[in-house]
């Protein structure tokens, strides 16, 4: 008897992010026509995904989270080893003919190890074929150990050192089952049979881009509950969400900064602990539809990640980011090189800083129009209908 092809689509949990990537692109498939599986180390509420769903060992996103803040490796050797073991349990009883991945570093070796395809689903601005001039520094410890001006001295000398350490568990484990390594942090993210960017090509530029590597345009996803209606109406709305992973010591800092502005804030937490004084012109929810907020905001105050800046941008809202992470930090980089943005750093934010940049943005038209001309660019690119016809080409 004829089967259905069968497509298991793996994800790391580090942030809400990788779910609800994936969970979009698997819900976008013909369940008629394809077999879908979905595995995670835990399934967030109040987000949609395929019935077929399998729960992966991992490590829990807070001690994820943790790591990574700390300036420490996401996996030792030995919690690498037993996500590879977790994967060949899962590979060997789903029996994919194609694994979708996002941020599961494990997918290195046991996809090839099983010889099954793998598509990794990445941004395009970790990409080695990215054009760029060289690496943000990200809100590491050792930016508070040496100062600023100190740690930017000395950051791009220790980039390919950092980037190899990273990558050491990865190279480690492919060699100990006879894969050849693959070198530095860059490699190991955009590892696949096939990679998949989930950015517009305009915004991410790129060099000598091989066959196999496909921009699928963003990945559109918003929790459920409307924006508060009398937040909807105001004249100056501005939304602030640091999502499950901005820092979250900014939040009331940005609040005090924007309490006596000519502004309503919405805030979402993403189900983080609410500031305990919230000015009077602060509203705050759990969740909100973010697409919705931001279609109405003037202005989106957020952790610099690609979520809520393309989100932003796909409603031609500018963005102020403010990053502590090197990725939310390559994200806000990107916009902020399209004129659509700002960038404060969330290691020496101040309330005079966030004053400063909300009032120039308010105030400027060009930040406005130029968020508007990204919107017309990723309107062109459907992620859903590219990775509809990528599945189609491939199977």
């Amino acid at each position: 008897m004829h089967r259905r092809k069968r497509i298991l689509f793996v994800s790391e949990t580090v942030t809400l992010a990788q779910i609800v990537r994936l969970a979009s692109l698997s819900l976008g498939l013909d369940r008629d026509r394809w077999d879908i599986h979905f595995a995670a180390t835990a399934f967030p509420r109040d987000v949609e995904l395929p019935p077929q769903r399998h729960t992966l060992w991992g490590l829990p996103g807070a001690i994820a989270q943790a790591r990574l803040a700390a300036g420490k490796r996401l996996y030792t050797p030995a919690v690498l080893r037993q996500y590879v073991r977790a994967d060949l349990d899962l590979i060997d009883a789903v029996q994919p003919d194609l694994i979708v991945g996002d941020l599961r570093w494990s997918l290195a070796v046991s996809a090839p190890l099983r010889r099954v395809p793998l598509a990794n689903l990445i941004n395009a601005y970790w990409s080695p074929f990215a054009v760029r001039d060289g690496f943000p520094m990200p809100d590491h410890p050792m930016v508070r150990w040496l100062g600023e001006a100190r740690a930017s001295k000395y950051f791009p000398k220790a980039l390919p050192w950092v980037f190899r350490y990273f990558a050491a568990p990865v190279d480690r484990e492919r060699r100990r089952v006879g894969l050849a390594p693959l070198g530095d942090l860059l490699q190991v993210l955009s590892f696949g049979d096939f990679v998949l960017y989930a950015d517009p090509p305009e915004l991410v530029p790129v060099r000598d881009l091989p066959a196999n590597h496909h921009f699928l345009g963003a990945i559109a996803w918003s929790a459920r509950g409307a924006p508060p209606g009398d937040w909807a109406s105001a004249r100056n709305p501005v939304y602030v969400t640091m999502g499950s992973s901005g820092d979250k010591r900014c939040v009331p800092l940005v609040l005090r900064a924007l309490a006596d502005s000519p502004v309503e804030v919405l805030l979402a937490t993403a189900d983080r602990a609410v500031p305990e004084r919230l000015p009077k012109n602060v509203r705050a929810v759990a969740f909100v539809d973010g697409s919705a907020a931001c279609e109405r905001a003037r202005l989106v105050i957020h952790n610099g990640g690609s979520s809520t800046g393309y989100q932003a941008l796909m409603a031609g809202t500018p963005v102020l980011g403010i990053p502590s992470n090197l990725d939310q930090y390559l994200a806000s980089e990107r916009i902020g090189a399209q004129g659509a943005g700002l960038i404060l750093r969330s290691g020496s934010l101040t309330e005079a800083k966030v004053q400063s940049a909300v009032e120039r943005m308010l105030e400027d038209p060009l930040y406005r129009s130029n968020a508007e001309r990204l919107r017309q660019s990723f309107a062109a690119h459907d992620a859903r209908e590219n990775f509809r016809r990528f599945v189609a080409a491939v199977l």
